[in-house]
């Protein structure tokens, strides 16, 4: 598979929804506003395209100092297990490091703890978690 990573490449909000509806099973005709949303807050943020479809995405918001937090990472399900996944943090990492940032903060659920540790690198930390309503 020949895939291109493209930073702030032009967002297509339903390109994007679409993505993730494939991904993380949400509702397909649910569009959200990405574009806007990576615009005001983003750092950066990462597509990969294989040809001229969308199939994995990464963003990474900051605090304008040194920390950067890695956002919705995902992959087109017909296209995990590929390392592509990866690749994106990878240059998401690289990025935030070229801004100046000394921590990348991720949030996983536990079956991604081996993605996350091993194959990328990230250390466990305690964190903490408040849902607000």
């Amino acid at each position: 598979m020949n895939v291109e990573l493209v930073p702030r490449f032009t967002v297509d909000d339903a390109e994007l929804s679409a993505l993730h509806a494939r991904a993380f099973g949400n509702d397909p005709a649910e569009i959200q506003p990405w574009s806007e949303r990576l615009h005001r807050h983003a750092l950066t943020w990462l597509g990969a395209f294989a040809g001229d479809r969308l199939t994995g995405f990464v963003y990474v918001a900051w605090d304008g100092g040194t920390h950067a937090f890695l956002l919705d990472p995902v992959v087109d399900p017909a296209h995990r297990h590929q390392g592509l996944g990866t690749a994106l943090v990878k240059a998401a990492a690289d990025a935030a490091r070229a801004a100046g940032c000394t921590w990348l903060h991720v949030d996983f659920e536990p079956h991604l703890k081996p993605f996350y540790l091993e194959e990328c690198g990230f250390r466990a930390t305690a964190a903490g978690l408040l849902r607000l309503p």
